[in-house]
């Protein structure tokens, strides 16, 4: 065992202002740490997107939490792989352990719980023979709070489709929840997680896809998708429900192309539960309904200006 959750993701961008504004526009806090532009979720004290100035768009690292023994467990890991323990950067001196992947990506692991995340009301739907709410009405004000909860997961593009799977299994210490063919995989934590914290998509080339964060209900996805579609942003693709991890979502691109995703209703993988990962056909890969996959859905935007 060893990575039990995603602690943030950090992005390289050519003008951290503008990566600011989308992010509190998509409704995280900002906050600045020496050079860089923090991101956080309102009532959560953790770290989600760290912006860093560079000349090109991309993912500068991902940081995964574990436990100390279990910190000493991968050293001896990525010791026994042949890959190369580095020092934090310069940038972002985060403890820990720091390396690559085989596609390149900045990876640091390190002593870590999440941090816990402001409960959502309960949602109450009515359907047939279920009276959830009753005596009144279940529409959301127009002026409804778009507040993520946290930073549910991320995806990356890669080429390396088996060795990149193989990597985080088998060394970093992820777990395979599903797959489908080598279109998609996702890879959860350990000791209770949702269904995927961590995946990759087939590309040609390594790159971001996304980051996720989880909303407290359908209306927030709706509502938070439409004020950022008027506010200028290009759509993504939704609103739909994914197969695979069963999250509704709806994705939103950022000013580089990348996107981020509104979701809620994620599966959930208890530790003791016998979940056996499959491998889904390809219709099954991204969604059950919703609008047609955009032609662009999985472009890779990476080093995009």
């Amino acid at each position: 065992m060893t990575v039990r959750s995603l602690q943030h993701i950090a992005l390289a961008v050519p003008n951290a202002e503008r990566g600011r504004k989308f992010y509190k526009d998509f409704g995280l806090e900002d906050r600045e740490v020496g050079n860089t532009v923090v991101m956080r979720c309102h009532g959560r004290d953790q770290d989600q997107v760290i912006l860093v100035e560079g000349p090109k768009k991309n993912m500068h690292h991902i940081r995964f939490g574990t436990r100390a023994p279990e910190l000493a467990e991968l050293k001896q890991r990525l010791e026994r792989a042949g890959v190369r323990l580095l020092d934090p950067p310069n940038e972002t001196p985060t403890d820990g352990l720091w390396f690559r992947d085989p596609d390149g990506l900045l990876v640091n692991v390190g002593v870590a719980e999440s941090a816990r995340w402001r409960i959502a009301p309960e949602f109450k739907i009515n359907n047939p023979g279920h009276l959830n709410r009753s005596g009144v009405p279940g529409h959301p004000a127009r002026d409804l709070p778009v507040r993520p909860t946290r930073l549910g997961h991320t995806l990356r593009h890669t080429a390396q489709f088996e060795t990149m799977l193989d990597f985080y299994t088998r060394v970093v210490g992820l777990i395979l929840s599903d797959r489908s063919q080598d279109i998609v995989a996702f890879l959860r934590g350990h000791g209770g997680s949702d269904h995927h914290i961590f995946g990759f998509i087939k590309s040609d080339r390594p790159g971001f896809h996304h980051a996720s964060f989880e909303v407290g209900n359908l209306d927030e996805i709706g509502i938070g998708a439409n004020r950022l579609l008027d506010k200028g942003y290009r759509d993504g693709w939704g609103f739909g429900r994914h197969v695979i991890g069963s999250n509704f979502f709806h994705y939103i691109r950022d000013p580089w192309n990348s996107m981020a995703e509104y979701f809620c209703d994620i599966d959930f993988i208890p530790a003791d539960t016998k979940w056996e990962a499959r491998n889904w056909p390809a219709e099954d890969s991204l969604y059950v309904w919703g609008p047609k996959t955009p032609e662009d859905f999985g472009a890779n935007f990476e080093n995009a200006d």
